[in-house]
């Protein structure tokens, strides 16, 4: 029994002292510091290799237009009614960082720009709800949202049972018309007629996933209601800031997205570009972001986001095994990436914009403009460097 009692503690502290200095490794970049680089060969990662995942990266840019007016409206030209609501600009070409423990080990394309990023986005609007319940301003993602929410948004039969989880997991099947969008306009079946979308059978909230930037928005307007200021405001005071993040970035919602609270006239932020707006960031700022994620929710010595947060986020969702809290999961699914570890998650948006976060390897890596359909081969491309 000593003896056992004596692995035991030899074994635990072992563990300890590895934890320890495996998070003693990570480097987090001050404001405003050129970020420190390493040679891919300082982690025995073969540097051939990764120069073969970075060239694939420029070697298969998106195909749409650089004009992402243009590109949005051929994108979502099957939608009734869309239109472009938000700012949309000409973006840049391709760019990525890829971290290892934090350092940079390889770059490409103009890092510094500031470009739209669309749906990942999201994953920014679901770090502003775990805020929220990490300050207790909301008790429970199990709480009815009707119960935050002012007006009548949440009003009805099926609206009234809608939690924060189903909006988190895009499982609400929210029915309504937020900001002259109707839910049913966004992403329709491409069989149907607008009559049959309009009087579909509601799903029960948390049985189906569907991917819908009406509603997305929609827990943006809840949040705001939560927060009563600014989203972009709570962004950059919460986790932005204390990251280190440069004042480039910005996080815009639509002309007419504009509602008062408490008197002062604030704009309601989108959850994507999928009608203009959503945050238009560098991949610099990307990369901070994603390295929080990778330590746990923590800067440094300072506990930004709760890693209780970080494993609701990354939990598969009862309706869609490869989709958390507006991260996207690489489990055994229809979003599984073939080669690449089940462990890894990712922020995805429209064009190509993706942070892949891979914590078995300590690895971020953040890609601009990649064509969407190239995005898993990309990765298995850095895998087998490693």
């Amino acid at each position: 029994m000593k003896l056992l009692t004596k692995n035991f503690t030899l074994f635990y502290l072992v563990f300890f002292v590895s934890f320890s200095l495996k998070a003693q490794q990570y480097y987090f970049p001050e404001k405003g510091e050129i970020w420190k680089e390493k040679l891919p060969s300082d982690f025995n990662i073969a540097e051939s290799r990764l120069k073969k995942a970075v060239d694939f990266a420029l070697q298969n840019e998106y195909s749409g237009s650089k004009d992402l007016r243009i590109a949005i409206l051929e994108g979502f030209a099957h939608e009734p009614f869309h239109k472009i609501l938000g700012p949309a600009q000409k973006r840049g070409g391709p760019a990525g960082i890829i971290l290892k423990n934090g350092y940079m080990i390889a770059k490409w394309g103009d890092i510094k720009k500031v470009d739209m990023t669309f749906s990942v986005t999201k994953s920014y609007l679901s770090s502003v709800a775990g805020i929220a319940i990490d300050d207790k301003l909301i008790s429970s993602t199990n709480d009815f949202v009707k119960d935050y929410v002012w007006d009548e948004t949440f009003i009805g039969t099926h609206n009234s049972k809608i939690t924060w989880d189903h909006l988190l997991t895009q499982s609400s099947d929210w029915s309504g018309t937020l900001w002259n969008q109707y839910d049913w306009a966004d992403r329709p079946p491409r069989e149907g007629s607008i009559d049959d979308w309009k009087n579909r059978t509601y799903n029960e909230p948390g049985t189906v996933f569907e991917y819908n930037d009406v509603r997305v928005n929609l827990l943006a307007y809840a949040l705001l209601q939560v927060w009563r200021k600014p989203l972009p405001m709570v962004l950059k005071e919460k986790i932005m800031d204390p990251i280190g993040a440069s004042s480039t970035w910005r996080w815009y919602g639509y002309e007419n997205s504009w509602v008062n609270v408490d008197g002062i006239k604030v704009q309601s932020v989108s959850g994507g570009g999928h009608s203009g707006g959503g945050i238009f960031i560098n991949t610099e700022d990307h990369a901070r972001f994603g390295l929080l994620f990778l330590n746990n929710g923590k800067w440094k010595e300072k506990q930004i986001i709760s890693e209780n947060w970080l494993k609701k986020a990354t939990t598969p969702s009862q309706a869609n095994v490869n989709y958390g809290y507006m991260w996207w999961l690489n489990k055994k699914g229809n979003r599984h990436w073939e080669g690449v570890p089940e462990s890894v998650y990712y922020a995805a948006g429209f064009g190509g914009n993706f942070i892949v976060i891979d914590k078995a390897h300590d690895l971020v890596i953040v890609t601009r403009w990649l064509e969407p359909s190239k995005a898993g081969d990309f990765v298995k491309l850095v895998m087998d460097a490693l």
